[in-house]
């Protein structure tokens, strides 16, 4: 008997956990003549921002042992020209698309959900709170509990009350469980974890930063137990929130990781530069490993790390009830 792999984003139900993460997959054209885009839980888009942006110059990222380093600036063409060509273009295919936003102001972001709110083909809001705050003086919204709700709280005001709104959070904070709850009070429905935690790389040879923009987001394998730890902190202090679980995720095992962690949803992001088809692969081996550990739902392994042996398990219908 098949493993039920049906999981869900707030009252959103998603076919299955795996998603793209944000920037990792463009709006999805790309990824789209590998696989069917349909038979994962969602695509995440990159960040979506008012104007369009040339990102940052270049070079934009360095290989490390273990990962990655970025620093493209958010590049895009900007709300218009995405739901004009590219969110259409996802939703002629029934594609599942959670829409990530990024913003310089608490008022940018508002209108960029005041845009998405009656936009057709919309699944989810992915709102990445890791964006320097031009009103205070560049400080990133996301190492700040009261600025991140004030952003969450102006998105979900204005969105539609059907589609989630999703707070992606960072692991560069002193307590990400205060951030967190911050969210969850400010009105998230579920949160994303985690962002790229900074990082940075010299060349040996030119005895320079290996980036322009100097630091970088760093991803890759490095950073899974950080992500492993966040899941598990915030899943303990806010069980009944969904968790979209992220980082260095190559592996049906890994995402195995963070789902036992407490996340419902499990995105894949620099493993797709290397292999287009690693969701597809992560999704056949994740539902391989359920099934030799005698799961017959995916819901009964969120957070099974925390409860003690024996413990009753956490069926699919819990996961959308307590997401109410």
């Amino acid at each position: 008997m098949p493993v039920d792999m049906r999981t869900y984003l707030g009252h959103v139900e998603l076919v299955n956990p795996i998603t793209t993460a944000a920037g990792c997959a463009a709006s999805g054209a790309e990824l789209a003549q590998f696989f069917d885009l349909g038979r994962i839980g969602a695509l995440t888009t990159r960040s979506i921002t008012m104007a369009p942006r040339a990102g940052r110059p270049t070079p934009r990222m360095a290989e490390t042992p273990s990962g990655m380093l970025n620093a493209v600036g958010l590049q895009g063409p900007g709300v218009d020209a995405f739901l004009e060509r590219e969110l259409p273009w996802l939703a002629q295919r029934s594609v599942r698309t959670v829409v990530s936003i990024g913003g310089g102001t608490v008022a940018e972001y508002t209108a960029l959900a005041r845009r998405l709110t009656d936009a057709p083909g919309v699944t989810a809001v992915e709102v990445n709170l890791s964006c320097p705050n031009i009103e205070d003086r560049g400080r990133v919204f996301a190492r700040d509990g009261a600025a991140s709700a004030e952003v969450i709280a102006s998105v979900r005001s204005v969105m539609r009350y059907d589609v989630p709104v999703v707070a992606k959070l960072s692991p560069d904070v002193p307590d990400i469980v205060s951030v967190a709850r911050a969210c969850v009070d400010g009105g998230a429905d579920a949160l994303s974890m985690i962002n790229n935690p900074l990082g940075m790389s010299i060349d040996t040879e030119t005895m320079r930063p290996a980036l322009a923009a100097v630091t970088g987001g760093l991803s890759g394998p490095a950073v899974r137990p950080l992500a492993v730890r966040c899941v598990w902190q915030v899943h303990a202090a806010l069980p009944s929130v969904p968790i979209i679980g992220m980082g260095g995720v190559l592996t049906g095992r890994d995402a195995f990781e963070l789902i036992l962690a407490g996340a419902c949803v499990v995105a894949v992001g620099t493993a797709l530069f290397h292999d287009p088809y690693a969701c597809m692969r992560i999704l056949r081996e994740l539902e391989e490993l359920l099934a030799a550990r005698g799961f017959n739902r995916l819901a009964d392994a969120v957070g099974l790390a925390h409860r003690p042996p024996g413990a009753s398990t956490r069926h699919r219908t819990d996961l959308e009830e307590s997401s109410l």
